[in-house]
């Protein structure tokens, strides 16, 4: 049963993120799949770790898709600037500060892990990745703004997957990659007709 406090995250992350607030939503079931005893910590930073999103403005880092899926200089800019919109919004709740900080360090690391908790949000990011996010991505193929290219996706889509050091995370999401990449070569044979 959730806490009061991930039930008012999980508002905020539907009222402010929008269409992509699923994204968020997924990642915090697949971590309460693939690690039933994850801490409150470690759930709400996976409920969170892309929130800096849903709130643009004139630091909101850009991702460049020629740098590669994995830029180390958009990913910190864009956990850092999560774990300060995350911790903002926390502080509003009156959340204690050892718990402020430790969602805070799992957000500034979920797109590279470094320790077992954060290598469990990360799993839990690229399980709900694969899961609901492919077709946003195949969507960018070509686009008229920001367009990426087939193989910018596939390398997205491949990190994504590689990314994953958790044994029992990566069995499971190996059928979501691979039809990921089924639905990309779908896209590139449909494209090329």
């Amino acid at each position: 049963m959730p806490t009061p406090l991930i039930t008012l995250s999980r508002t905020w992350v539907s009222e402010n993120y929008g269409r992509h607030a699923e994204h968020l939503l997924k990642a915090e079931e697949w971590l309460r799949r693939i690690n039933p005893q994850a801490s409150e910590a470690m759930l709400l930073a996976t409920l969170t770790h892309d929130m800096e999103r849903a709130f643009p403005g004139p630091d909101s880092p850009k991702q460049d898709p020629s740098l590669g899926p994995d830029d180390p200089i958009y990913n910190h800019a864009h956990s850092q600037r999560s774990a300060r919109i995350v911790s903002a919004f926390l502080r509003e709740q009156h959340v204690s500060e050892t718990l402020i900080i430790e969602i805070s360090r799992l957000v500034a690391v979920h797109e590279m892990g470094g320790w077992p908790e954060a290598d469990w949000v990360q799993a839990a990011d690229s399980l709900s990745f694969l899961e609901v996010n492919i077709d946003f991505f195949l969507s960018l193929i070509n686009a008229p703004q920001n367009g990426w290219t087939h193989a910018q996706v596939r390398a997205k889509f491949d990190w994504m997957y590689q990314r994953i050091k958790m044994a029992e995370a990566r069995e499971l999401a190996i059928p979501l990659y691979e039809q990921a990449l089924r639905k990309l070569r779908d896209k590139e044979g449909a494209q090329g007709e």
